[in-house]
């Protein structure tokens, strides 16, 4: 495989997770946090499969709700039986990913850009992309007294959640599109990308500092609640308006040693999704009491409630767009062409779909031998 090299940019910074919504810390550190104490025990005498433990990592937001759910109504722990589950919540992509490479956690939701970058960056060893979890949930939205159509978003400042994670490069790619000019890293030119921890975004825009944001919910949802308006819903540019926001990814030491677990979680993740799809108000309420037990305080109805409708939940890890967010990073010369063949690996997710009477997914062509 001839792997990519990211450039300066992403060795710096690294590419990182989409998607940072936490509720009262949603910046990007790379601290992780061990939450044990809020996962179901396993069930005294059931079955344990190959490994003891099994420690899953994710982020508290909406668009992780396949693993904010699963957790918290013991949907995954059903499925591993006397194998205890152990998540951790990350704030960041990278850390997330070094957590993966270091054995800290064993499986992970995550967004395309560290997918695309850790997989680049160890030469295609350290993990495999093995399901979906969810698609769309971004937005532009802006102050509609400064900003009325797309095209006076020219000469703007406009927040991304920082330099080279998934929105960034979705905005970036959008700006190019319009035909106007913008220096990748300084974030220079026609507008005025300014990259803003999404726990600062909504002061940024009372402040008038920021006209506006490309942003995941709940944040877009945030900054409409204080007098914003959604120019442009990300799903919108996408065949079918779905684009991968959220994958689940595995150490391939870990698949390789213990499938059986992998296809647990998997079978966790699967349930669960259907649960989310079948009973969204339910399932929106257990995300937001998950996040309140891991932040303190949960989202007000007028931010969950519209943040929770535009993200969807699926297991297909739409595989032809994640490569299309690769070209996308390489367009905005933040990315050396990657090799992604052998980043798939979807083969027990598609038995365990198959079990379920669902119909298997395509890797596009970037699965594993």
């Amino acid at each position: 495989m001839s792997a990519a090299r990211p450039l300066t940019t992403l060795r710096t910074l690294a590419v990182i997770a989409t998607l940072p919504l936490l509720l009262t810390a949603c910046g990007y550190g790379s601290k992780s946090t061990d939450d044990g104490k809020q996962t179901p025990a396993a069930a005294a005498g059931a079955k344990k499969l190959s490994v003891d433990e099994v420690k899953i990592g994710y982020f508290p937001n909406l668009t992780h709700a396949t693993a904010l759910v699963g957790v918290q109504e013991g949907l995954f722990q059903k499925e591993l039986g006397g194998t205890t589950i152990k998540p951790s919540t990350f704030n960041a992509g990278p850390s997330e990913i070094e957590a993966l490479n270091a054995g800290s956690i064993d499986i992970g939701w995550i967004g395309p850009s560290p997918s695309i970058n850790g997989y680049t960056k160890s030469d295609g060893k350290n993990l495999r992309i093995i399901g979906g979890s969810a698609s769309g949930g971004v937005k532009l939205v802006v102050n509609p007294k400064k900003i009325k159509s797309l095209k006076d978003v020219k000469g703007k400042k406009i927040a991304t959640p920082q330099l080279g994670n998934t929105q960034d490069v979705a905005f970036l790619n959008w700006i190019a599109d319009q035909g106007w000019k913008v220096d990748a890293e300084s974030g220079k030119g026609d507008v005025s990308v300014v990259r803003t921890d999404n726990k600062i975004t909504p002061d940024a825009y009372k402040s008038g500092s920021i006209d506006g944001a490309w942003v995941p919910e709940p944040t877009a949802s945030k900054l409409v609640a204080e007098g914003g308006k959604v120019l442009l819903d990300e799903s919108t540019l996408w065949p079918d308006k779905k684009f991968v926001i959220t994958n689940i990814i595995v150490s391939q030491k870990f698949l390789k040693a213990h499938p059986d677990v992998v296809e647990a979680v998997l079978r966790g993740s699967v349930k669960t999704n259907a649960w989310i799809n079948a009973n969204p108000d339910e399932a929106k309420a257990a995300a937001n009491k998950a996040l309140e037990k891991l932040s303190g305080k949960a989202l007000p109805a007028a931010v969950i409630d519209p943040a929770w409708k535009s993200v969807q939940f699926t297991d297909d890890p739409l595989a032809s767009t994640l490569n299309t967010e690769a070209e996308h990073a390489v367009k905005a010369g933040l990315l050396e062409k990657p090799d992604l063949k052998g980043i798939y690996d979807l083969t027990l997710l598609n038995k365990v779909l198959k079990a379920e009477g669902k119909s298997e997914i395509d890797e596009a062509g970037l699965g594993a031998e």
